[in-house]
């Protein structure tokens, strides 16, 4: 079975839980506190496992994935049914450039490890640093809601969400956690309000993790 090392909070594993639930398949989840004991992925036992000392960690028999859009890819080519990727090349790579824009251009930006060092070592006061995660937040989605101005149905599969909105849903959850301005992405909210019913999408909601607190 697999096994996926997850924080309920964390969106990068949430996109993942996302993709696992869209395709269907059963997983065993271990839960790793990203503040608790000062960071249980700095410990040891989970440091062997992933030097990264990041979440998500995907395990599948002696083979452990790290980085949330790689283990999409790995489970989009291991298992193909429901894909989760455009067939057309163009589409496909639209699709991956919106949602490498999420992963590695906007949520960087207000993950907890670089919220804790603006806080820590930089000495940023709260109100600062809430100011900086709105300013980067927005800025991003709002690019990727002109990303998807033309798309030709609502859903990045036409009617049917995949790899995108695996990656967009846990970031529209972090624009509200920190209270951004979403007035100027309706099309995006308009994607969420398709997706957040769905079961892939209910079930893999922090709140809904057996480590949610």
């Amino acid at each position: 079975m697999l096994t996926l090392y997850s924080y309920w909070r964390s969106s990068a594993a949430y996109r993942v839980r996302i993709a696992l639930g869209l395709k269907g398949l059963a997983y065993r989840q271990v839960p790793v506190h990203l503040v608790k004991d000062g960071g249980q992925q700095h410990a040891a036992d989970y440091k062997a496992l992933n030097p990264q000392e990041l979440v998500p960690l995907l395990v599948e028999g002696d083979a452990r994935i790290a980085q949330s859009l790689a283990i999409l890819e790995y489970l989009d080519e291991t298992h193909p049914q429901p894909g989760l990727l455009p067939r057309d090349a163009l589409q496909r790579a639209q699709v991956r450039a919106l949602a490498l824009h999420i992963a590695c251009d906007i949520h960087p930006l207000n993950n907890l490890r670089v919220l804790q060092y603006l806080s820590g070592p930089l000495g940023v006061a709260d109100e600062a640093k809430s100011a900086w995660i709105r300013h980067w937040v927005e800025t991003g989605l709002h690019a990727v809601e002109e990303g998807v101005a033309n798309w030709s149905g609502p859903l990045s599969l036409g009617e049917r969400p995949g790899y995108f909105e695996a990656c967009l849903i846990p970031q529209l959850y972090n624009a509200r956690r920190f209270d951004c301005d979403l007035s100027a992405c309706p099309r995006l909210l308009a994607i969420a309000a398709r997706c957040e019913p769905l079961e892939a999408f209910q079930q893999a909601a922090p709140e809904a993790q057996p480590d949610a607190q």
